[in-house]
């Protein structure tokens, strides 16, 4: 029944005036006459918790903020407020779960920066939390908060690694450096991983921005540009590439040897024109003055030079031994290599000329490095990319030589060459070899990583027309290359078009699971459902790739959560079964007895919305089986079985549970739930007994003597005389003030 609306707004203004002058005896008597009018009132609950919680009864504030939540179940407050109270009351693990369900909310209204606030108030309170983590990182790259994102990927490489999930400790850490490859934890980090040594937490101070003198390979996942002052300088090169400048320092290689060799033999003399008819571009007459000058002449920068040559007047195949000769010159070997790549092109002898064109590539790189440690990673980064080309078949490795070769010529090749190895290993770390055989096979053009770049940069700007313009661009040369389509979604959702981002973002998770790359689409699976968390068709392709790689813990996780999403678009129907599902697969694949239980708790739920007492009674009774102290198991049965007039089952189900209660010392919860049971089922003269008995022993004397007198009218009322008596009795011991009054009536009874 409604109260009295004006006297309510009394009460909570005379609340309101109490809690300015900080007078919170009296904002707690005003808030709780309020509440007195009307009951219901989630406003009224949440000012009388504030007012509890600042006069120190913290269980009593606890008690009301979790019926305001009850009566709010959308608002963030009560929840948030709980987790506060819990944490002083030293609770912290309930308190941690608490702020994870405050964000679960705040995520509802689509206020990240709370939800993050509360995500990491959970973490700061229980370390650990893996899940808690990743949404933070995710959250954290989504608002471009760069450096806690990758500190929260390196706790999560500590959290796995600790758990004895290497590999995902290892996933972790290469998220991280997609953020930061420069960072010095993060790499050393995946040093200790794959060496099989610990890792330790990070400290923010390890994880500020690199200074911009370092120059690692790595450099290039950085969003800005590199400080490579030694590449800066390069200007124009030979357009030939690393062969035409090999054949210029074997002139003056070749030249130098002579002069200071002091031989003026025939084979001297025929080098000597030799060179003299290729500085003319007589390269015919120059290849056969070569040739007669090997005999007697086997220098390096001759072989270099004869081969070059050969290669030029198409004779691939006489190309291949001067030039092979030639490679153990260290100024020389770039350009032999690519000497020998280009002739086994020419040859149709794919498999090699690959290796020796990616071999170039890597001395030229090489070339460039400016400093022992990078010349180490990029011997890594090449033989990562080495193996990659074994798995390409003859058609693809013809398009990745002719790639190749297109990388090694023009003026600007050797700009280029660092620009397109990042590129390539950026790929390398988020799709696997059979991304970059793509990119280099049939996704790459010369000019598209540099479109990607830009693309990139658009992006950081928010300049999201113009990235998008070049990413349709990009498309139309490359339209099977997956990581343009994934910048054209993300240019999406930052435009707001969610809808459009979501199918993008599903069209290209299909794309990967058509070519067996199930990691990358079950990760932008995954991240589109953080987006868009009621999408049906999504969720249910996750499950499907899942199960594909028999991930069965997490299509366990995700059916449940489809289950979940069924429910809140009200097809109730399917929920059910999908919760029946999971159920069921929980069973087959031995999953723990909480997430068994977790799972009949909802089903149970339905049973009772469908009014299915029976079946919820015995779906309540099998998760106690699972969990002997489930407390909400318990009280669920203790509320059906009242509702079936089974007061003796209902009382037995009770004092299970108060013995739950008691073992962990819950006092507060006994009091609070014979409170709220006697208020909904008055004329059970068993919780009447109970409640009068949790009021002697906690002190409340004159709480006590209330429920005794009720429960004595109960019994007189049943003709039961006897336990009327004892009751009586029980009063009497307690001494109220008007304890005659009881003797008088005791001895009326005693007369019958």
């Amino acid at each position: 029944m409604a109260g009295n609306r004006e006297l309510y707004q009394q009460h909570m203004n005379a609340g309101h005036n109490a809690v300015w002058d900080q007078d919170w005896a009296a904002a707690i008597k005003s808030y709780s006459l309020a509440i007195h009018e009307f009951p219901e009132d989630g406003e009224a609950h949440i000012h009388l918790g504030l007012s509890l919680l600042r006069a120190g009864r913290l269980e009593d504030a606890l008690k009301v903020y979790s019926r305001a939540h009850q009566l709010l179940p959308d608002d963030p407050v009560p929840l948030e407020k709980s987790a506060d109270v819990l944490e002083r009351m030293g609770r912290l693990k309930e308190a941690a779960q608490q702020y994870m369900n405050v964000a679960d909310i705040y995520l509802g209204l689509r206020d990240l920066d709370k939800a993050i606030g509360n995500w990491e108030r959970a973490t700061q309170l229980t370390p650990g939390l893996v899940a808690v983590h990743v949404r933070l990182a995710q959250a954290y790259e989504r608002i471009g908060d760069k450096r806690r994102a990758l500190r929260e990927y390196l706790v999560l490489a500590f959290n796995f690694q600790r758990a004895g999930d290497t590999a995902k400790a290892i996933k972790a850490v290469e998220r991280a450096l997609r953020l930061d490859s420069r960072n010095p934890h993060a790499l050393n980090t995946l040093r200790a991983l794959k060496a099989g040594g610990d890792v330790a937490l990070p400290d923010d101070e390890e994880l500020a921005d690199a200074p911009k003198k370092q120059t690692s390979m790595l450099d290039a996942f950085g969003d800005e540009e590199p400080d490579e002052p030694q590449r800066q300088k390069i200007g124009e090169a030979d357009p030939l590439g690393p062969i035409g400048e090999a054949m210029t320092e074997a002139l003056k290689m070749l030249s130098d040897h002579i002069m200071n060799s002091g031989s003026l033999d025939a084979s001297v003399a025929e080098a000597m024109k030799a060179m003299q008819l290729q500085r003319q571009g007589e390269y015919s007459q120059a290849v056969e003055a070569y040739k007669r000058a090997e005999a007697g002449l086997g220098h390096p920068a001759l072989k270099l030079n004869l081969g070059a040559l050969l290669y030029l007047q198409d004779q691939p195949k006489e190309a291949i031994k001067p030039l092979s000769e030639a490679i153990v010159a260290p100024q020389l070997s770039a350009g032999a290599l690519h000497g020998v790549g280009l002739a086994y092109m020419k040859l149709n002898q794919h498999k090699q000329a690959s290796r020796f064109l990616l071999q170039s590539l890597q001395a030229v790189d090489t070339q460039l490095a400016v400093n022992d440690t990078e010349r180490s990673e990029l011997a890594e980064i090449y033989n990562r990319l080495l193996g990659a080309l074994d798995g390409a078949n003859e058609d693809a490795l013809e398009a990745i030589d002719k790639r190749f070769a297109d990388l090694l010529s023009g003026k600007d090749w050797k700009q280029r060459i660092a620009a397109t190895r990042r590129h390539v290993e950026e790929i390398m770390r988020d799709q696997g070899e059979q991304g970059v055989r793509d990119f280099l096979g049939t996704g790459g053009s010369d000019k598209l990583a540099e479109m990607v770049s830009r693309i990139d940069t658009y992006i950081s700007k928010n300049m999201l027309t113009l990235a998008m313009d070049e990413a349709h661009t990009a498309v139309q040369s490359s339209p099977y290359y997956l990581p343009i389509h994934v910048r054209m979604a993300e240019i999406m959702m930052r435009e707001g078009r969610l809808r459009q981002a979501i199918n993008k973002y599903n069209t290209i998770a299909r794309a990967y699971m058509a070519r067996d790359e199930n990691d990358r689409a079950a990760s932008i699976l995954a991240e589109v459902l953080e987006m868009a968390p009621l999408d049906v068709s999504i969720r249910t392709s996750l499950i499907d790739l899942l199960e594909s790689e028999n991930r069965m813990d997490e299509v366990l996780d995700q059916t449940i959560d489809l289950a979940k999403t069924y429910n809140q678009l009200g097809n109730f129907d399917l929920s059910r079964e999908t919760f029946q599902q999971a159920d069921r697969l929980a069973k087959r694949i031995n999953a723990s007895p909480a997430k068994i239980a977790d799972i009949k708790h909802y089903l149970a739920d339905m049973d009772q919305l469908r009014f299915d007492t029976r079946k919820a009674i015995k779906t309540y009774e099998e998760i106690i089986d699972l969990m002997p102290e489930d407390e909400r198991a318990y009280r669920r049965l203790v509320d059906l079985y009242f509702s079936q007039n089974n007061p003796v089952e209902a009382i037995k189900n009770l004092d299970r549970l108060l013995g739950i209660f008691t073992k962990k010392r819950q006092i507060s919860k006994i009091v609070q739930l014979l409170e709220e049971l006697v208020k909904h089922y008055p004329s059970d003269t068993g919780l009447r007994s109970r409640l009068a008995g949790i009021y002697s022993k906690t002190g409340r004397k004159a709480d006590a003597i209330e429920q005794l007198d009720a429960l004595g009218e109960l019994q007189l009322e049943a003709g039961m005389h006897s336990d009327a008596r004892n009751t009586i009795k029980k009063i009497i011991n307690l001494k109220p003030d008007n304890i005659n009054d009881y003797r008088r009536l005791l001895a009326q009874l005693d007369g019958k």
